[in-house]
């Protein structure tokens, strides 16, 4: 019998029968019950689970988590060659070529030696004591059942597609920091260019004279730092599925840059290893209810039969961009999430990790602010 696990908040699928690539067939996703997993560069595929339950999950014993060294963690892209990577997107600013880039790296480190694959589950629910998030979900499908293998593990704040009663609706992320105080105009001014390009991406799907912004510069706050988010929505014209939804909208808009063919291309040159999972998206679709709640897969790890666990993070680069401070901002992205993978469970409360300059952000819940900067 096949074997596999999905949760999400409110939602739990098991035995997974089937996986499609969404692309080349969209109208699957039409019936049953599905988790996606969107490569960054590609595929979108996505798993039918034929068992699910929904409600608060029962309380059970989680598995132990083990974590890589926390000092066997490298990067794709080191400090000096991600401050070039800065300038680099800078120079092509000034050619006219694009206005935003988002750069990315990605860390690696080798799990410890162990008979079979890790637990997702286990680093999910570290993940979940120690950083919660309102899009945290995990996916395993294990090696050898007959479909692909699968095996995230997101803490994921942004909200890439939402789809409930024919409305779907999007929340990009752009500003970091880690209090409000510390959030810039430059923040404020990209959050507003990217939210205008989720604008265009959904106006292509969506009936005439029904986008809008519901909510322009949100500061919420998550474990360690700050967020600017913005919220769009509109009404979805009759018969568009999921093909024409992710044509319109992958890779998403906070995560690629603008204009967005140009700056993938801009990506392609400057990033060494493909991002994978990461920037893609992940969540599910539930064809029977119409309804779907896709992440933007930032925050997210995956393993891969390697034996390597695997997480990236980035900073959107505009003309006004620092590189050090565009550094410093990837590094505080990835600090409390690396350090929670790397410890063992009976240590986690007491991690640290050094990606390069090795800041652990302070604790504290998620919530929002609802006044506007």
């Amino acid at each position: 019998m096949l074997t596999g696990t999905a949760r999400f908040a409110g939602l739990r699928a098991s035995r997974p029968v089937e996986c499609v690539d969404v692309h080349a067939e969209p109208e699957r996703l039409e019936r049953g019950f599905w988790v996606v997993v969107g490569r960054f560069e590609g595929p979108v595929l996505a798993w039918r689970f034929a068992d699910v339950e929904r409600g608060p999950a029962p309380e059970h014993a989680a598995p132990a988590w083990h974590g890589p060294d926390p000092g066997a963690w490298r990067s794709s892209l080191g400090r000096a060659d991600y401050v070039r990577g800065v300038q680099a997107v800078r120079d092509r600013i000034r050619e006219g070529d694009v206005y935003q880039v988002n750069l990315c790296r990605v860390l690696a480190a080798p799990l410890p030696a162990a008979a079979g694959e890790p637990s997702a589950e286990a680093l999910a629910q570290a993940l979940a004591l120690g950083n919660p998030a309102p899009h945290a979900g995990f996916v395993h499908v294990p090696a050898g059942q007959g479909l692909p293998p699968a095996w995230v593990v997101s803490a994921s704040p942004e909200l890439f597609l939402r789809v409930r009663g024919g409305v779907v609706g999007s929340g990009p992320i752009k500003g970091t920091a880690p209090t409000p105080a510390g959030l810039t105009d430059k923040d404020a001014a990209e959050n507003v260019m990217i939210a205008d390009m989720v604008r265009n991406d959904l106006q292509r799907v969506c009936a005439p004279g029904t986008v809008e912004v519901t909510a322009l510069l949100d500061v919420e706050h998550h474990p360690g730092l700050v967020h600017l988010v913005t919220r769009v929505q509109g009404r979805l014209r009759p018969g568009v599925g999921w093909g024409a939804l992710l044509e319109a909208a992958y890779p998403p808009a906070s995560v690629s840059g603008a204009p967005k063919r140009a700056a993938l291309g801009v990506i392609t040159a400057l990033e060494r290893v493909p991002r994978g999972p990461y920037c893609g998206a992940f969540g599910w679709v539930d064809g029977d209810r119409g309804e779907a709640e896709l992440a933007v897969a930032i925050r997210t790890f995956w393993w891969t039969p390697d034996g390597v666990l695997r997480f990236g993070t980035g900073a959107g680069i505009t003309w006004e961009s620092d590189a050090d401070a565009e550094w410093a901002e990837t590094e505080l992205k990835a600090a409390r999430l690396v350090a929670l993978a790397s410890a063992p469970a009976r240590r986690r409360d007491e991690a640290a990790v050094r990606t390069e300059d090795g800041a652990t952000p302070d604790d504290a819940p998620p919530r929002r602010e609802e006044e506007h900067r």
